[in-house]
Order: C-alpha cells, then sequence, then structure tokens
C-alpha cells in the first residue's frame, strides 16, 4: 500500500508521498512514489503514484518517449505540453498504453495486480497550480475549490484531518502541517505506509518547487506527531463527561425490559 495526497490551497499546492514498498511482511523496501519534472523557472509537474510499481515504470517510460494523443500524428511530452489539461491527457494516454502492454505479457497469469492511480499536480509559466487526479482507466478530474484535495492509496485514516481542518482559504504553512498530521495518522494505523516522505510545495507566479524528503530523524515531523497526541489528550479531557456515561445519571433511561 501506499499513501499520496495532494493540496490545492489559494497560496498553493503541496503534494506529499510515502515510500514504503509492500510485498510481505519480509519484502518491505523504499521506493520514491513521487516523481518530479520540467525546468525551474519555466514548469514544475510533479505525479504521485499508488499501485503497480511495474505499471508505473512503463507509463514514465512512455512519457520520456513520448505519447501520441488520439487524432495527433507527433509524440507529445510532459516537459512541452502548453498547459496541465494537456498534461494530464498525456499522462491519461501513457496510462492506458502501460496497462495494455503489461497485460499483454501477463494474460496468462492469475491475480497480477497492474493497477494504478496518478495525482497529477504542477505549474507552467507561473500561472496557478492545478491538480488531476487520474484514475486507472486513463480519465481524470480536476480538484476544485469546494474539497481542495485529492487523496491515493490508504486514504481513510488521513482523511478525517484534511476534511476538518482544510479549506481552500487554509494558508499554505498551516495546510503542510495538516497534511503532515494526515501522514503521521496514517503511518500510526497503517504499517504498509511508512517514512520517508517526499513533499513538493509550489506557489502561484512561481515555476519552482520546493522539494524536501522527510526522514526517520526529522525532529519538526516528530515534535509534530508528539504535540498532536497531546493536543488531542487536552482537547478530550477538556470536553465534559456525558451524562450518559455515569450510572444513574441525569437523562439516562433504564434498559427495556428483554421479557425473559
Amino acid at each position: 500500500m501506499t499513501y499520496c495526497m495532494g493540496l490545492l490551497v489559494k497560496e498553493g499546492l503541496v503534494m506529499m508521498a510515502d515510500t514504503r514498498t509492500n510485498a510481505g511482511i519480509d519484502n518491505i523496501s523504499t521506493y520514491r512514489k513521487l516523481r518530479v519534472f520540467g525546468e525551474d523557472g519555466k514548469r514544475i509537474i510533479a505525479i504521485a503514484s499508488a499501485g503497480s510499481l511495474s505499471t508505473t515504470q512503463a507509463l514514465i517510460n512512455r512519457l520520456h518517449e513520448g505519447v501520441t494523443l488520439p487524432g495527433c500524428d507527433a509524440p507529445e511530452f510532459v516537459e512541452t505540453a502548453p498547459t496541465m489539461f494537456r498534461v494530464a491527457q498525456i499522462i491519461g494516454e501513457a496510462m492506458v498504453g502501460a496497462k495494455k502492454d503489461i497485460e499483454i505479457t501477463i494474460q496468462k497469469q492469475e491475480g497480477v495486480e497492474i493497477g494504478v492511480t496518478l495525482l497529477v499536480g504542477g505549474s507552467i509559466d507561473g500561472r496557478a497550480p492545478r491538480l488531476f487526479l487520474i484514475y486507472g482507466e486513463g480519465n481524470f478530474i480536476e480538484c476544485g475549490m469546494d474539497t481542495p484535495y485529492f487523496q491515493i492509496g490508504e486514504l481513510k485514516y488521513g482523511k478525517p484531518i484534511l476534511d476538518r481542518m482544510l479549506d481552500y482559504r487554509t494558508p499554505l504553512p498551516q495546510a503542510i502541517k495538516v497534511g503532515l498530521l494526515s501522514m503521521n495518522s496514517t503511518m500510526r494505523s497503517n504499517l504498509s505506509v511508512g517514512l520517508p516522505i517526499d513533499m513538493l510545495v509550489v506557489k502561484p507566479g512561481q515555476s519552482v518547487a520546493a522539494l524536501t524528503r522527510i526522514g526517520e530523524h526529522d525532529a519538526y515531523y516528530h515534535d509534530l506527531g508528539d504535540r498532536w497526541v497531546k493536543a488531542l489528550s487536552s482537547a478530550l479531557e477538556s470536553i465534559p463527561a456525558p451524562d450518559y456515561a455515569v450510572p444513574n445519571g441525569a437523562g439516562t433511561e433504564p434498559l427495556p425490559d428483554s421479557g425473559a
């Protein structure tokens, strides 16, 4: 499993991905799932992946070689696409081609998982960052203001934090903290997601990204997790106990007679 997210707020784009791969309890390793294309000052495009590593690698190779879209004669590249929408189209088509190639080679094998889901985000020529979720069939949707994030992989443990604490007006530094807390909560509940975390930050008006790897000994990350646990415990203690938690307390009702 894996956990990747993209947070798109007014002040910029944040993308995060863990790096743990798991092919059984005795075969756990580290693998980069957040890849960055482009050129500083001109464009920055990031792809986060969840799913089959073989399909992901085949897809990335296709992007390097160029992808010919339906109705077009020449191959296109994410490094030269005019818009982020066109980038999403190119990557979606690369997804379709990569899956077809792998399906041909494993058609006689059973139980082989080749599905992949992608997050694609970035900025071209300093324009406002955009974020897309690309499904295994190559189709995609774009992130909007109403729900300013996408998740792929093991998303259920980190989703409540994003739902409660993130909106489009959240300041960028705050969004980074929320994303890290979402990662931290996921790792605490699911051992198939783990450090290091790769993080990309892109601001509007800039085609230069801040790319960071957060590892096992990152002091800020561990301090953030410790502070979050203490804050939750303090908040819980400050909330009055419910009446129905006290035997014969006010507002309680006797259990109905079962007739036994």
